[in-house]
C-alpha cells in the first residue's frame, strides 16, 4: 500500500505552501513575542530606553529593507536555496539570542534575524507563485494571510506563557521549531525556480534604499532625547533625502533595478502599496504599544497581557481566508476599504475606552477590520506583474508592508513621547529636557522606572500623562487609517495593471 502522508506521493503544491506557510508564521511570532517579554528581558540584559526600542526596530529594518534584494537574489540564485539558507540563518540567530550578554549584542542579532526573515518572506512567496496556478493560487496565498494571522495571535499568547513558566529566553523556542518543521518540509518538496532573464543583485540600489531606511529610523529614534532642531538628527534626515534620491537615480538607470519605478505610472499598482502600508498604522504598531501599555503602565500579569493580545490578531486567523472568498462577490477595493474603515472606528473606540478589559472589544473590531484587507493583500501583490517577476513583486509589496511597519513604530514611539512630553510640561511645569527623559521611559513601559527616577511626580500623574498621550494618538491613527482606506479604494478599482489576467481572477 503506497504511504500516501509522505511529501513526495501527497500533493506537492499543498507540501510547498505548508512549508512557506509555516516558516512565514514564524515572522509574526518573532516581532510580537519579544514585545510581550521586554520588562524581562530590560531586567536581565538592561540597556536603555533607546536600545530598548531597538529590540522591535532593529528587527523591522532589517526585514524591510533587505526584502526587495532578498527577492532580487532569489529570482537570480533560486526561491528554494534562498529559502532554505535563510530559514537556517534565521534558526541560528534564534539561538545566538538566548544566549545574548547584554542588549547591544541582542539587538545586532535582532537584526540578522531581521534579514534572514527576509529571504524567507521573499523567496517563500516567490517559490509558491511557482507552485501553484489560477484560483488554487488565491487560495495558497489567503492561507499565507492566514498563517501571519496564526502567528501574530498565538506570539502574545505563547510569549507571555513561555516567559512566566521558564523565562523570556523561551520565547524563541516556539519559532525555533517552527521554522526548523518549514525547513524540513520545503528541502523534500520545493523545486527550484529562477527567472531566466534575471541579472546580478542591484547592489548601488540595494546598499541606498538600505541606507536611507536606517538612517531615517535613526533620525526618528534619536530625535525624542536630542530634538529634531540637533544637528545630528537634520544631518541624519539630510542623509536620508540624498540617499533616496541616489536610490531614484539609480533605479531609473539599471537595467534591473530592484524597484521598477515605471508601475508606479498603474493607479492599481500604487493602491496596492498603500494597502500594503495601512495596517502599519492601524495594527502594528498596536502589538508592540499595547503590551507595553498592559503590563508597564497598568501592571497586567504578562501571561493575562499575552491572552488580551489575542482579542486583536485571533481574527486574523480565520478572516483573511474568509476575505479571499467574499472577493468572488465583492470588489478587493469595496472589500480592503470597508475593513480600513473599521478599523479605525475600533481606533476610535480604542482611545475612549479605561484601559484594562475594557479595551478588549475596541481590539477585537481593529482586529476584524484589519482582516479583510489582510487576505487580498498578498494576492493582489504578486497580481501585479508577471509571474517570472514575482520575486520583484513580493519584494517591492513586502518592503512597503514591512519597512513601512518599522518606520512606524519608529514615528509612533517618537510621537508619544512628544505627546507624553507635553502632559508632563501641562501638568507638572518640569523643564522640557527632564519631561522628554521621563516620557522616555515611560514609553518603554518602565512606570517603576520613571518614578524611583523622578519621586517628585506621582504615580497618578504619570498614568494619566500616559493615558492622556496614548487617547491622542489613537486618534491619530484612526485619522490616518481612515484616510487610506478613501485612497486605497479609489486607486484599487482602477483595472489598470499591466498583465493579461492576475492571480484574483480579474481582467486588468
Amino acid at each position: 500500500m503506497p504511504r500516501t502522508n509522505h511529501p513526495a506521493t501527497f500533493s506537492r503544491p499543498g507540501w510547498a505552501t505548508a512549508a512557506v506557510c509555516l516558516a512565514s508564521a514564524a515572522m509574526p511570532m518573532t516581532f510580537t513575542g519579544p514585545a510581550v517579554a521586554l520588562r524581562e528581558i530590560e531586567a536581565h540584559l538592561g540597556g536603555s530606553p533607546l536600545a530598548l526600542a531597538w529590540v522591535t526596530n532593529a528587527f523591522m529594518l532589517a526585514f524591510g529593507s533587505c526584502l526587495m534584494a532578498a527577492g532580487a537574489l532569489a529570482d537570480k540564485h533560486g526561491r528554494r536555496k534562498v529559502f532554505l539558507g535563510a530559514i537556517a540563518v534565521f534558526v541560528a540567530a534564534s539561538l545566538a539570542l538566548m544566549a545574548s550578554p547584554n542588549l547591544w549584542v541582542f539587538d545586532g542579532l535582532r537584526a540578522l534575524q531581521g534579514i534572514a526573515s527576509a529571504g524567507v518572506l521573499a523567496a517563500g512567496a516567490a517559490a509558491l507563485a511557482q507552485e501553484v496556478q489560477g484560483q488554487a493560487r488565491v487560495r495558497a496565498f489567503s492561507l499565507l494571510g492566514t498563517s501571519f494571522g496564526a502567528g501574530l495571535t498565538l506570539g502574545p499568547v505563547a510569549a507571555g506563557w513561555l516567559t512566566t513558566a521558564f523565562g523570556w529566553q523561551a520565547i524563541f523556542v516556539l519559532v525555533i521549531a517552527t521554522a526548523s518543521i518549514a525547513f524540513s518540509i520545503g528541502m523534500r518538496v520545493l523545486r527550484e525556480s529562477r527567472d531566466p532573464a534575471a541579472q546580478k543583485l542591484d547592489v548601488p540600489g540595494a546598499l541606498a534604499i538600505t541606507s536611507a531606511l536606517t538612517l531615517f529610523t535613526f533620525a526618528i529614534l534619536q530625535a525624542p532625547a536630542q530634538g529634531w532642531l540637533h544637528p545630528m538628527t537634520i544631518s541624519a534626515l539630510c542623509g536620508t533625502a540624498l540617499l533616496l534620491a541616489a536610490f531614484v537615480f539609480v533605479e531609473r538607470r539599471h537595467p534591473r533595478p530592484l524597484l521598477d519605478l515605471s508601475l508606479f505610472r498603474y493607479s492599481r499598482f500604487v493602491g496596492v502599496q498603500l494597502l500594503a502600508a495601512a495596517p502599519a498604522f492601524g495594527f502594528v504598531v498596536l502589538l508592540v504599544l499595547l503590551p507595553i501599555r498592559f503590563i508597564g503602565i497598568e501592571g497586567v500579569p504578562v501571561t493575562q497581557a499575552g491572552l488580551w493580545m489575542a482579542a486583536l490578531s485571533a481574527p486574523l486567523v480565520v478572516l483573511p481566508a474568509v476575505a479571499g472568498r467574499l472577493s468572488h462577490w465583492i470588489s478587493p477595493a469595496t472589500l480592503c476599504a470597508a475593513g480600513l474603515l473599521m478599523a479605525a472606528c475600533g481606533l476610535v473606540s480604542l482611545s475612549v475606552s479605561a484601559g484594562g478589559a475594557a479595551a478588549l472589544w475596541p481590539m477585537f473590531v481593529i482586529g476584524v477590520g484589519i482582516s479583510l484587507p489582510w487576505g487580498l493583500m498578498d494576492g493582489l501583490a504578486v497580481s501585479v506583474v508577471p509571474t517570472e517577476r514575482a520575486g520583484m513583486a513580493t519584494g517591492i509589496f513586502s518592503t512597503v508592508r514591512v519597512a513601512g511597519e518599522g518606520l512606524a513604530l519608529a514615528m509612533v514611539g517618537a510621537l508619544l513621547t512628544a505627546l507624553i512630553a507635553h502632559e508632563l510640561l501641562t501638568a507638572t511645569h518640569l523643564p522640557s529636557d527632564t519631561a522628554v527623559a521621563v516620557a522616555q521611559v515611560l514609553v518603554s513601559g518602565n512606570l517603576a522606572g520613571a518614578q524611583a527616577g523622578w519621586p517628585s511626580i506621582g504615580a497618578a500623574e504619570l498614568m494619566r500623562a500616559f493615558e492622556a498621550a496614548f487617547s491622542t494618538l489613537l486618534m491619530v491613527l484612526a485619522g490616518g487609517t481612515g484616510l487610506i482606506a478613501l485612497f486605497v479604494f479609489r486607486f484599487l478599482r482602477t483595472p489598470n495593471v499591466p498583465s493579461a489576467t492576475n492571480c484574483l481572477g480579474e481582467s486588468a
